[in-house]
């Protein structure tokens, strides 16, 4: 997938909003997004795994719970791929 196909994705980009001042719990991230978007937490799951996968997000276990945190690897792959555009 394309990291700009990641990024088209709505609930994406606010996850990747929830998560850019700092780590984040699943579970409230789960909380805002259900309430955002009405979709379930197990969807929300998936949401985060592509992010995951596709170098968006990083996760480190605490306890019982996952913090999730912006890994800067798939914001890079956006930015190089838009960086010859900006010249207009």
């Amino acid at each position: 997938m394309h990291a700009l196909d990641i990024l088209g994705d709505p609930v994406r980009r606010r996850i990747l909003e929830l998560i850019a001042d700092g780590e984040e719990s699943a579970g409230d991230i789960a909380a805002v997004i259900s309430e955002e978007f009405g979709i379930s937490q197990p969807a929300v799951s998936q949401h985060l795994r592509v992010l995951r996968e596709h170098g968006f997000a990083s996760v480190r276990p605490e306890g019982t719970r996952r913090l999730y945190a912006v890994d800067p690897r798939g914001l890079q792959q956006a930015s190089a791929w838009l960086t010859p555009f900006e010249r207009f």
